[in-house]
């Protein structure tokens, strides 16, 4: 037996005159971690991309089918022509009977729902953040075909949706499908699956960019180069075929809005901090409107039809309610839309809205709370105006802010919101103004509640749902730094006899459960555990060699602890030898994986006491 001291085998009990270990004897020793990649990519990430990009142009062509099936509804249900002309349904001449168009609709998504699948409901983003958090991004296969079949029904009868959720939803869906039907890891099934909704809101917007940081925020959940590349060139393609069909304007149409002073920047934050504000009461009241219906005793199937009567009612009263309103997002940052017609406008989709995505029908948030943000955000800024002259805020640049803010304290996608906007307007004055005031919504929004309106109803489901995004601690702790020195081995020319008597002699470390075995040189040659040892009916002159019979799993002192914790969790081991080329100088164990964690947690120990001893030297008089 031996110890170590500084990784230099020690004789614990001399044991002379036994037959060195011959090298034939010695299992083969397999060393892992600490090898320096020569590429962030190889040969898969390139086959992967590839099909990303086929799916791009796919989720493209989903794209430019469902906003084309929508304009048939529209046309249909509220001007009885057969066409595919894009129409706004406000110009319907229906009269009361408008209040029925809805009702239809939200009838056979009732029963679509009903008997084909129940994850149609609502607006698709959290269904796809569920399945890929906790079901390996598996989405059933008829939701590629009920999905953007409810949300055509849904926005085409007047819903006030955006179309945007639903060409998400079904985006991901084609991702998840195509990664279901080939072999590859639930890993890069979450990148496909990404890579289809990053494709569908690019070919719905053209805004390849805000895509890519929305599927980083809300569904790849991470930011690393293999899932980052694939969903970026997905984006691309689809934004490639946008542009092929439709040419390069801009979603939304807008006068060019001056550059803000100092002042109107503060003023744009202002609005931020009210959008966040708004963020929260929104998706507090969605959740309400939610629950109020799941008290109704009748059927969850009837639900829609239920809330689209308030729909239809709604659109009767303020007709441009109906449909997804994208024409009046233009006309509020171009300052056409204001005062009372904004006011009413604002409030009459905010109730229709909420009551109808509460009843769990199928429709998008995007296009709602844009138009509701951009209603908030210009009222504000005419408000500071008013108080204010001097502080120069344009109600055009508080519209455009105040979409993106609500947007981005609802979802916590901040960087999506602020490039989204950018990207969909083109306005290049109006990037910091967003920057400000979706950060201020975003601070103010995460303050007074945890969860978005993204994620709160997976969170009542009792799943938790991470809300940020951290290095791994384990990624940035070597194995040199905590591996146990002193390790405590059994010398290779032992006999089974000379084992069992040292660890009958209560020596220290006799009592450990494993024990690596060494040669004359420090070599590693395997591990034996005190069960394997004592378990044998062998003769007791048998070298201990012989009951060595796995190969030998080590690491390299200049691995991560995540290297180890995988290769541990991989081969199903307790400890791993730390080796420099064959010769032993440590060991790893769970235990030092646990005790890595310590610096971290007192960190943040401290943290909370700091900021609970301040909370309470506020609240002492």
């Amino acid at each position: 037996m031996t110890g170590s001291d500084e990784g230099t085998p020690e004789p614990q009990v001399s044991l002379t005159g036994r037959v060195p270990v011959a090298p034939s004897m010695q299992p083969a020793i397999r060393l892992a971690g600490g090898e320096v990649e020569r590429s962030l990519f190889d040969r898969r990430d390139y086959w992967l991309t590839a099909i990303a990009c086929v799916i791009g142009v796919a989720g493209a062509v989903v794209a430019e089918m469902l906003s084309a099936a929508i304009a048939g509804i529209t046309n249909l249900a509220f001007f009885g022509s057969l066409s595919l002309r894009d129409v706004s349904p406000a110009g319907n001449a229906l009269g009361a009977w408008v209040v029925a168009v809805p009702v239809v609709g939200a009838l056979v998504i009732g029963l679509m729902a009903r008997y084909g699948s129940a994850a149609i409901r609502g607006h698709g983003i959290p269904e796809a953040m569920e399945q890929v958090l906790f079901n390996q991004s598996r989405i059933p296969a008829r939701v590629l075909i009920l999905k953007p079949l409810s949300a055509v029904v849904s926005i085409g009868t007047g819903g006030p949706f955006g179309a945007e959720g639903p060409i998400i939803a079904t985006g991901g869906a084609l991702g998840s499908i195509v990664g279901q039907l080939i072999k590859i890891s639930a890993d890069e099934r979450k990148i496909l699956l990404a890579a289809g909704a990053a494709a569908g809101m690019s070919a719905t917007f053209g805004s390849p960019v805000a895509a890519v940081l929305l599927a980083v925020e809300l569904l790849l959940f991470e930011y690393r180069p293999r899932s980052l590349i694939p969903v970026a060139l997905a984006a691309v393609a689809a934004a490639g075929c946008r542009v092929s069909w439709h040419g390069s304007a801009p979603a939304f149409a807008a006068p060019a809005l001056g550059v803000p002073t100092f002042p109107a920047l503060l003023g744009y934050i202002c609005i931020g901090l009210v959008a966040g504000l708004g963020s929260v009461v929104i998706t507090r009241a969605l959740y309400r409107v939610e629950d109020a219906f799941a008290r109704l005793p009748v059927h969850w199937m009837w639900w829609p039809a239920i809330g689209a009567v308030v729909v239809g009612a709604m659109g009767y009263v303020e007709p441009r309610t109906l449909g997804v309103g994208y024409d009046n997002i233009e006309m509020m940052i171009a300052g056409e839309l204001a005062g009372g017609a904004l006011a009413a406008l604002c409030v009459y989709k905010l109730v229709s809205w909420l009551i109808a995505l509460g009843s769990g029908t199928s429709g998008g948030t995007l296009a709602p709370l844009f138009t509701i943000g951009g209603g908030l955000g210009a009222a504000v800024a005419s408000a500071l105006n008013a108080v204010v002259p001097s502080i120069g805020v344009d109600p055009g640049m508080g519209a455009l802010v105040g979409m993106a803010a609500l947007f981005a304290g609802a979802s916590r996608a901040l960087l999506a919101s602020v490039v989204f906007c950018f990207e969909a307007t083109r306005q290049t004055s109006g990037l910091l103004p967003l920057l400000g005031a979706c950060s201020a919504a975003y601070l103010l929004s995460g303050s007074l509640m945890r969860t978005s309106i993204m994620t709160e109803k997976i969170a009542r489901r009792g799943r938790p749902i991470p809300s940020e995004y951290a290095v791994d601690h384990l990624q940035q702790v070597l194995v040199r730094d905590v591996a146990v020195r002193d390790v405590v081995s059994l010398r290779a020319d032992a006999t089974l006899e000379d084992a069992r008597n040292w660890l009958r002699s209560g020596a220290p470390g006799s009592d450990h459960h494993a024990f690596p075995v060494v040669d004359a040189q420090g070599h590693a040659v395997g591990v034996l555990t005190q069960r394997e040892i004592f378990a044998t009916g062998s003769p007791t002159s048998t070298p201990i060699t012989t009951f060595v019979r796995r190969e030998v799993v080590a690491i390299r002192p200049s691995a991560t602890l995540r290297e180890g914790a995988d290769l541990m969790l991989h081969e199903a081991v307790g400890r791993l030898l730390v080796v420099d080329g064959r010769r032993l100088i440590g060991m790893l164990t769970r235990s030092d994986l646990i005790e890595a964690h310590r610096a971290r947690v007192d960190q943040a120990t401290r943290r909370d006491v700091t900021r609970r001893l301040g909370r309470n030297a506020r609240r002492s008089p």
